[in-house]
């Protein structure tokens, strides 16, 4: 056994947590909370990828409030979803896992049907593709007292979460969402305290973070997802990144999860491998919403073709500029990858298609150095988030079946 793959699967902390490995389930939502409530099938996969050897699972979507989804059946914190909530995170410890939630907020990237406002708010007005045909075709601004009252809704969230039993949270700096449409300059055209150089633009950002860990406590896990690249011209820079990364130190963050990307402008980014476009205009059921992906097409669905740790050039350039936890993501299917990884100095993994192809990853790669896991990254399962009965790997749909009553 290498000396990598070793440190891999020994014991780690984040700020006074102990996770068994240093494997991650990554925070995908998985479309399985119909009406914005846990289901058996959501607390299935979590149990089951907790049984494969995982160190924690990440529960995810979910929202500060309810305004803050992307659609209605993603969830958001609140006591009506507290006894499932609970029931999730009990199921999953008995299996020696540890379990986070990824607390984040749509901003102005919305098509919720029940949405209570007037129209989802961002750092500056927009036109909000995803609700032209749910009725929120338009995005507002928010004003510096709207801002300061979302801080506290994360906050007011975060210690919801730390009350129903979540072991951690990662809240989502990236991808295009809330927070990460304040940071990106393609998305923030703001001439207040809140936009224009980098060191505003992260402000709100900021703000969140100060406030969430003085909900939480000092000796709670803390991670951030953040976007090294937007993906798009005029968007954040690795260079930005890099930058951003410090920042989130200096406010407290305990682990830098290191993505890319954009769901709205550039979502191949994230994944690489197959277009998930022919899977997206399968699964759409409104024609327009299916002529709208048909016409974005290439230019929103660009080729990334698949290779292991497509991430790691741009990744371990944070992981020089920080002395926080800071954890890799994307394209890690080989007990090779790992170690690579390992070696490098980054402190976690996080996994996602490779544990829907095999929720048992974990062990078996554990147990032999040179396993491969089988994924093809075909990305259909990507595609299937709004279907019935919401994401699984289309090779093996068996893996998370409920129990036999």
């Amino acid at each position: 056994m290498s000396e990598a793959h070793e440190r891999c699967f020994t014991e780690a902390r984040i700020n006074g947590l102990t996770l068994r490995n240093r494997l991650i389930k990554s925070a995908t939502f998985e479309g399985k909370s119909p009406g914005g409530v846990p289901s058996p099938e959501l607390l299935r996969l979590h149990e089951r990828i907790g049984e494969g050897g995982v160190g924690m699972t990440t529960l995810a979507y979910c929202a500060a409030e309810a305004d803050g989804r992307i659609h209605e059946n993603q969830l958001y914190m609140h006591e009506g979803i507290r006894p499932q909530l609970e029931q999730l995170i009990d199921r999953v410890h008995r299996t020696g896992a540890r379990v986070a939630g990824q607390l984040g907020h749509c901003g102005n990237f919305s098509k919720n049907r029940e949405f209570q406002g007037r129209r989802p708010l961002g750092p500056t007005r927009a036109i909000n593709p995803l609700g032209l045909t749910y009725g929120l075709p338009f995005a507002g601004a928010l004003t510096v007292s709207q801002i300061r009252e979302r801080v506290q809704v994360f906050a007011q969230a975060a210690a919801f979460m730390v009350d129903v039993g979540f072991d951690a949270i990662e809240i989502h700096f990236g991808h295009g969402y809330g927070i990460s449409q304040f940071i990106s300059p393609r998305t923030n055209r703001r001439t207040d305290q809140y936009g224009g150089p980098l060191v505003n633009r992260v402000r709100f950002g900021l703000e969140v973070l100060e406030a969430v860990r003085r909900a939480v406590g000092d000796r709670f896990p803390l991670l951030g997802k953040i976007s090294m690249t937007d993906g798009v011209r005029g968007g954040t820079s690795v260079d930005d990144a890099v930058e951003i990364a410090g920042m989130l130190e200096s406010g407290g963050l305990d682990v830098i999860v290191c993505s890319g990307g954009t769901s709205s402008m550039n979502p191949m980014l994230l994944f690489h491998g197959d277009s998930m476009m022919p899977g997206l205009i399968e699964q759409e059921k409104n024609p327009l919403m299916k002529l709208g992906i048909r016409l974005a097409g290439k230019r929103m669905f660009r080729e990334y073709p698949y290779r292991e740790t497509y991430f790691l050039d741009s990744a371990r350039r944070i992981r020089e500029r920080v002395r926080c936890g800071v954890c890799y993501i994307g394209g890690v299917c080989t007990g090779e990858s790992i170690e690579r990884v390992m070696s490098e100095g980054f402190d976690f993994i996080q996994l996602g298609r490779s544990l829907l192809f095999d929720p048992d990853f974990p062990r078996r790669v554990q147990e032999e150095r040179g396993h491969r896991n089988g994924c093809t990254h075909c990305n259909r399962c990507a595609t299937l988030i709004d279907a019935p009965g919401g994401i699984l790997c289309p090779l093996k749909p068996e893996n998370f079946e409920l129990p036999a009553a």
